[in-house]
């Protein structure tokens, strides 16, 4: 099949799956989301014909596309060991100045720094990361994979492929995570309390930990404690073993906890299916405070993600600026702030 043709097929197949839903599941869509699409003006989701740069869903032309896909593999491989580099650097900096300030201190960086992990583990699963795919794989999904406390599989591509093809679709894997936005303030103080008590992680963490006595799971279980054991080793060869609990271990069940759903209902919450990715997803304006913390990588140009899932990271501002440019992204849809999102998010 040619690159146009596959092309072409897309939003057909896309509307078959709108059109053909499993009335259960079109009910739960109803009930449970589109919480925040009602409260958006109508001009935000006014019809879109397309311009010299853009088709009528958003997505690049063939020729701006073909400049978007384009993969910085140098850049990338230094955005790699950098992303490697500084979770070494802070254990090392944690050691050197031996307190206990420090290490609180490292708890709250190193969260910070396994949140970019995981997001360099998304670009990988998207194939973006590198232009070779073994390459992509073995640094995007494997390691990455194993880093960010999975198993380094292909299982949350596959699962997150779900999530692009449709989404708040009857495959979508993070549908409760989206749901019944806008929620009380007390809702999501209870929601992130969860998340940094270690309650979430634990729920996260639970299949894997008694899947090592589970045959089905045996194998998926034996890769994740199998990449804890590499890692709980590097701590053990700096002669401190017991910084991986305070390093690794509580940063993942505290802070990256939070910063992940904190970054989720901004991407999705109160949203709801459709074609039109403008109802599916949330845009935010991108500071560098954002951008360093919450949404490394250029994954806070979400809705520009979602228009074109196959554009690498780097890229997607120029997308995001051709869709405000080119009237796709009104005003109107634009949030000023993840503070003022999540005010509204939580304005129920």
């Amino acid at each position: 099949m040619t690159d146009v043709a596959k092309q072409a097929e897309i939003p057909a197949r896309r509307s078959a799956a709108k059109q053909d839903p499993a009335p259960e599941h079109d009910a739960l869509v109803a009930k449970m989301t589109g919480g925040m699409t009602r409260r958006l003006p109508a001009e935000a989701l006014a019809p879109f014909s397309g311009s010299a740069r853009l088709r009528p869903d958003g997505r690049p032309g063939a020729e701006f596309r073909d400049e978007l896909r384009r993969i910085a593999d140098l850049r990338n491989v230094l955005t790699c060991l950098s992303a490697i580099g500084l979770p070494v650097l802070s254990v090392g900096v944690v050691i050197a100045l031996d307190h206990w300030s420090a290490i609180a201190a490292g708890v709250l960086v190193m969260g910070i720094l396994q949140n970019r992990m995981f997001i360099l583990h998304h670009e990988g699963a998207h194939r973006l990361l590198f232009s070779n795919r073994r390459v992509n794989d073995l640094i995007g999904v494997n390691l990455f994979g194993w880093l960010a406390f999975g198993t380094g599989t292909h299982a949350y591509r596959r699962g997150h492929a779900n999530h692009h093809r449709d989404e708040f679709g009857p495959k979508e894997p993070d549908f409760i995570l989206y749901s019944f936005y806008p929620v009380k303030r007390s809702s999501l103080r209870r929601k992130l309390l969860r998340d940094a008590s270690g309650i979430s992680a634990y729920r996260i963490l639970k299949p894997r930990i008694t899947g090592i006595v589970r045959r089905r799971f045996f194998v998926n279980s034996a890769r994740f404690f199998a990449g804890q054991g590499v890692v709980l080793g590097l701590f053990a060869v700096a002669g401190h073993p017991w910084l991986y609990l305070w390093l690794w271990v509580l940063p993942y069940a505290v802070v990256y906890q939070v910063l992940n759903r904190l970054r989720a209902i901004a991407e999705h919450g109160g949203m709801t299916r459709s074609s039109d990715r403008r109802a599916t997803s949330h845009h935010v304006r991108q500071s560098l405070l954002a951008r360093s913390v919450l949404v490394p990588y250029g994954v806070g140009y979400h809705l520009a993600h979602h228009v074109d899932s196959g554009i690498p990271f780097r890229n997607l501002p120029r997308l995001q600026a051709a869709l405000d440019e080119d009237g796709y992204a009104a005003p109107a849809l634009t949030w000023q702030s993840y503070p003022a999102l999540w005010k509204a998010l939580a304005a129920g």
